[in-house]
């Protein structure tokens, strides 16, 4: 069986490492390059020093996609360098497997449609943790029994978006069960100007940044006498890995877009 070439945008930030890690021990993929504007023309081994073979590293996409001809991109790096590596990687007919969160309605309808004219596929996931998958399923289930629902996302002080990618997708997907309802009471007075989150449908997202934190939500469901609380938390981002390797595999066999993880697990 062949192996599967990957190019890794992005890994010197923490996901990207996690993420070279699992394409190096896993046996049915291959690391054919990687994508790092501040070293173009080093090898990644004089980068990371856990690597200790020569992958060339490219400071652009296009270069990268010519000379060492991937199967699949693996972008983690911000919204806007993650629109433009995906839309490069589509136009050589390489196919993105995206983590990078916060891009707009019409990038990602951008994303679609190219994906669509090309017919080859692309995965872009707001959160790769298999449990954080499922946390935003059973949400979306319990839901279809609570009407007052708030998410809490917590998250390091350093993440760029709030709120989360995955406080977004897990909204989307409870209001694909709820009907529109605004929460507490009718004549409430915000003394502090968003103490009560975004508002979603009525439904309240907050977002916490603090050092320490890595990644971590909570959904909360109300009613007459009882509160249901659904959270998932990741330790470290090794946990997001499994969640990239399925979508590896998965992107291989897919002719569109697909967004969120939860699409392609069984």
């Amino acid at each position: 069986m062949d192996k599967i070439k990957i190019t890794i945008a992005g890994p010197r930030g923490k996901m990207g490492q996690e993420a070279v890690k699992m394409v190096l021990e896993t046996e049915s993929f291959e690391l054919v390059s990687v994508i790092d504007y501040k070293h173009g023309g080093k090898s990644l081994a004089a980068v990371l020093p856990f690597v200790h073979t020569d992958i060339p590293i490219y400071g652009n996409a296009q270069d990268a996609f010519e000379n060492t001809r991937p199967a699949v991109l693996i972008d983690l790096t911000t919204p806007e360098a993650g629109f433009q590596h995906a839309k490069a990687a589509l136009m050589a007919g390489v196919r993105p497997v995206v983590g990078t969160t916060g891009f707009t309605n019409d990038q990602l309808d951008e994303l679609k449609e190219l994906s669509k004219s090309k017919e080859i596929g692309c995965i872009i996931a707001p959160n790769f943790a298999i449990g954080a998958v499922l946390m935003m399923k059973f949400s979306s289930w319990a839901a279809k029994y609570f009407q007052d629902i708030e998410i809490i996302e917590m998250h390091h002080d350093q993440k760029l978006d709030a709120p989360s990618g995955t406080a977004v997708k897990t909204a989307e997907m409870i209001n694909q069960v709820r009907e529109e309802k605004r929460q507490g009471h009718p004549n409430e007075k915000e003394t502090v100007p968003g103490a009560r989150g975004a508002d979603q449908k009525g439904m309240r997202i907050h977002s916490v940044r603090l050092p320490g934190l890595i990644a971590h939500q909570q959904v909360m469901f109300g009613d007459s006498g009882q509160i249901l609380t659904i959270r998932h938390d990741s330790t470290n981002r090794a946990s997001f890995m499994s969640g990239v390797k399925v979508s590896v595999e998965t992107v291989m066999k897919l002719d569109q877009l697909v967004y969120g993880l939860e699409n392609i697990l069984e």
